[in-house]
């Protein structure tokens, strides 16, 4: 098995260029199948989760490939709904957006349930299929039983409808925009999530000939409609892989510009490390992050966008471990998603957990100890922690974290980390 290690300590300084946006590429890719035709797509992230996105479209008779290293052109003109198993869902939870292309464009879909982070919690499906039921479909097919392995929907057609969710989902929301585009009349998704990858989604629809509105505030507007296109897309650099690598530099006392991102969607990252008295100098495409000595210590909170990103809390609270004094973490959005911290107290992190709040007890340092990458963004928390930890940090199942972070080895290098990817005996 492979794992990274790293020899703490360094402080990281010099360039890192963000990639696309993981959250916005793995709606965009499914959403070419609403339509016959040749699309071309830059700015895509080299990740496992894209390989996999790429390997179901090819499975449903799309070809797709990499005309460079970030620009993938996907030919959609031979694509059938046809049932997807958990052998090809299995790797990201992003997957089941399948579901909601397949079901607009073909009026069918079986998805087998996807894989992805879990967090210890549940993540269900209900709100996705209420929108499908919503727009017309049989989710299960009638005096069928829901089965747990598979969403499958069907309709003779599907027709515009106002939903309103109970609660903020993402995934809801792209899956239903996916569906309701080509649903005959207007359907109004109320309390919907405003996520930048959600922007971003609706814009390249619209590209495609889809007329949605509204996307980016809790109400989005969508008039459906059957003659849809092929289009060229760029698609957002990643807040999430930027906002990391501002909290790495952070955390080394660094002094890293980090290019090719959008300063606005980063907003609450960097009012937070100014908080803890990090300095972040804003420019057009980029923003610089200089740290030195103890940093303090602050609260943090959870919310949906334009809140405090869920997809930040671990290694925000991992630099926090580190302050100089006593921070709160709520975890609003997820259920349990601070199983890491026992990861993180093995590298002598004092964490106390009270139901959906994290206590961090800043300590003067970290120590090197074998660790685990409990999911993705766990998984950088750990490189973060391990970078700054004195001694050596061997950091096990990677492949969470090569499904969102594209060469996180060789950028960390630039900077000059000490951390390498190696090659271990398989653990019995």
């Amino acid at each position: 098995m492979e794992k990274y290690c790293i020899h703490g300590g360094k402080r990281l300084t010099g360039t890192i260029d963000i990639s696309g946006a993981k959250n916005a590429a793995v709606a965009i890719l499914p959403a070419t199948v609403l339509a016959s035709d040749v699309f071309v797509i830059e700015n895509v992230p080299r990740i496992s989760d894209i390989f996999a996105m790429v390997q179901i479209l090819e499975e449903l008779g799309a070809t797709c490939k990499f005309l460079n290293k970030s620009t993938l052109e996907i030919d959609t003109r031979n694509v059938q709904s046809r049932p997807l198993s958990s052998a090809l869902t299995k790797c990201l939870r992003a997957s089941y957006y399948f579901a909601g292309s397949l079901l607009g464009r073909f009026n069918y879909a079986s998805v087998a349930t996807p894989g992805g982070c879990v967090f210890g919690g549940t993540r269900p499906m209900d709100m996705h299929i209420k929108g499908f039921m919503e727009l017309g479909a049989m989710v299960p097919p009638a005096n069928v039983p829901l089965d747990p392995e598979k969403i499958e929907a069907k309709a003779d057609k599907l027709i515009g409808s106002y939903i309103y969710f109970d609660k903020v989902s993402v995934g809801a929301t792209i899956n239903v925009m996916l569906a309701a585009v080509r649903a005959r009349g207007i359907t109004v998704i109320e309390n919907a999530a405003r996520e930048p990858h959600i922007v971003d989604l609706a814009n390249f629809l619209n590209l495609m000939g889809c007329k949605v509105m509204g996307a980016g505030t809790n109400s989005i507007r969508i008039e459906g409609r059957q003659d849809l296109h092929g289009t060229n897309y760029s698609i957002i650099p990643d807040q999430i892989e930027a906002g990391t690598y501002m909290v790495a530099a952070a955390a080394t006392k660094g002094d890293v510009l980090i290019r090719n991102v959008i300063p606005k969607h980063l907003d609450t990252i960097t009012v937070k490390l100014r908080e803890c008295g990090v300095t972040v100098e804003e420019f057009d495409d980029s923003v610089r992050i200089c740290a030195e000595g103890r940093l303090k210590p602050c609260n943090l909170k959870t919310l949906p966008h334009p809140g405090f990103p869920t997809d930040m809390q671990p290694q925000f609270t991992t630099l926090l471990a580190m302050c100089d004094g006593m921070s709160v973490v709520t975890e609003s959005v997820w259920d349990n998603r601070f199983n890491y911290l026992n990861q993180l107290r093995r590298m002598k992190a004092e964490v106390e957990i009270e139901g959906k709040h994290a206590i961090v007890h800043g300590v003067e340092k970290l120590y090197g100890a074998s660790v685990i990458a409990n999911d993705l963004r766990a998984g950088a928390a750990m490189v973060i922690a391990g970078l700054c930890a004195e001694g050596e940090t061997c950091i096990g199942d990677i492949y969470h974290i090569d499904r969102g972070y594209e060469d996180i080895v060789e950028k960390l290098q630039a900077c000059g980390a000490d951390i390498c990817r190696k090659e271990f005996p398989d653990e019995e």
